[in-house]
């Protein structure tokens, strides 16, 4: 189980824009003998073979069983994570100073952004000497810049008032300073350093923490990351995959990692998008099932949508309700929610609490305090889109949608464990 977290470590550390996570997974899912399909041709797919799919920044892996399906288990994350967002004409000159203009992706926790070294990460479109177009992915580590806050002595109110950024003016990077020699297009010449191409297209590039993942605690019992959410559920489903017994007799196992969570998954790729119910309206044309074939699998499946849940932070009890405060270290959490911001319900539940009791493995239950709205997930979008009975579950974390977030570790090996016996 160690060399499983050492792993997710690894995953972590690279995989600083949704992109390239998918890029990851792709390759270990290669690695384990999944074939890889694109979009735009015709599919020839086995019974009991394995394959992926990839959709901008998702993915979707399965495995098809020996028959014809009659049900579907379906692991359902998301890989992106809160960042800023560079803008499309991003050098900005104040006095010496170059900057860049960025936009808030999802809702940040934007202090911890604050006085930290970050990284540009993403894609890049350029097109060489043939004017043919060619994709990207960088991640600048050894360029990282920074965001200064005001010090404390032009800002005496800080303490008593709280800090105060106005998402406009106050969140620019400082990238350099500049000289008689430098000149404009200071983030093409940054993406000159590490690719080679003819021309600048456009691009979508992240600023990102580079601080590496370690373990935390008096015997390592904790992990601290960037974007643990929700990649540290990503590669709990990823490792179910890779862990269970395949194939299933009759069962489709499915593993979907969607992009564009964060912002409301209303992507071509997102959880609001085709894209699942696509994949599995292709699979059952390959069994030459018909449409009440497969409105029938939807209705025997069950997809588990997996994301972070909040832990009781001790220097804030009050902000949990009494009776639903997960804790880290003390399990896998189940989410709840009247409004159906999760998707749970007392049926879609019962299979895994039913599974969790035959292994052992402890499970708490979130409910927001009734004055303090939930969050929501993929699980929502899957059971509104699909029809598909949904549970939500997901690691206990500290430090939600900061620059630095923690979660214990027996929590993710417990979750790991659960997602294998489940597929």
């Amino acid at each position: 189980m160690a060399t499983l977290l050492d792993d997710l470590c690894s995953f972590l550390d690279n995989s600083p824009t949704a992109w390239h996570a998918t890029a990851q997974i792709g390759n270990r899912l290669a690695l384990q003998d999944f074939t890889p399909l694109a979009e735009d041709e015709k599919w020839k797919l086995e019974k009991g073979g394995s394959y992926f799919v990839v959709r901008g920044g998702s993915l979707c892996a399965f495995t098809l069983p020996e028959k014809t399906p009659t049900s579907a288990m379906i692991l359902a994350s998301h890989v992106d994570s809160p960042a800023l967002k560079i803008k499309p004409n991003p050098e900005v000159q104040k006095e010496n100073m170059t900057l860049f203009g960025v936009e808030i992706y999802g809702s940040p926790l934007l202090s911890s952004w604050l006085n930290r070294d970050l990284a540009i990460a993403g894609r890049v479109v350029a097109a060489n000497r043939k004017g043919a177009l060619e994709e990207h992915l960088v991640f600048l580590q050894d360029i990282p810049v920074f965001i200064p806050q005001l010090a404390l002595h032009l800002d005496r109110d800080v303490h008593e008032k709280g800090l105060l950024l106005n998402k406009q003016d106050h969140i620019f990077p400082l990238i350099s300073l500049q000289n008689e020699k430098k000149q404009k297009g200071t983030l093409e010449l940054l993406l000159r350093r590490h690719l080679s191409f003819h021309k600048l297209i456009s691009f979508d590039l992240l600023l990102v923490p580079v601080e590496k993942s370690r373990y935390l605690g008096v015997d390592g019992e904790m992990l601290g990351s960037a974007r643990l959410d929700n990649l540290c559920s990503a590669h709990a489903c990823l490792a179910a995959l890779a862990l269970s017994k395949k194939p299933r007799k009759d069962g489709i196992q499915m593993g979907i990692f969607f992009d564009h969570e964060e912002i409301g998954s209303r992507s071509p790729e997102g959880a609001a998008s085709p894209f699942l119910g696509d994949v599995l309206k292709r699979i059952s044309r390959s069994f030459k099932m018909d449409d009440e074939d497969l409105l029938c699998l939807k209705r025997r499946s069950l997809c588990v949508s997996l994301d972070v849940a909040h832990a009781l932070n001790p220097n804030y009890p009050g902000k949990h309700d009494a009776n639903h405060s997960p804790l880290l270290g003390k399990g896998v959490v189940l989410k709840y929610n009247a409004d159906l911001k999760y998707a749970t319900s007392a049926v879609s539940s019962a299979q895994l609490i039913q599974l969790a009791e035959k292994l052992s493995i402890p499970l708490q239950t979130f409910v927001s305090r009734n004055d303090i709205p939930s969050g929501s997930t993929v699980g929502p979008l899957i059971a509104q889109g699909l029809g598909i009975p949904v549970v939500d579950i997901g690691c206990p974390q500290l430090s939600m949608h900061s620059a630095r977030e923690v979660i214990a570790c027996q929590d993710y090996l417990d979750l790991c464990t659960l997602l294998t016996n489940l597929l």
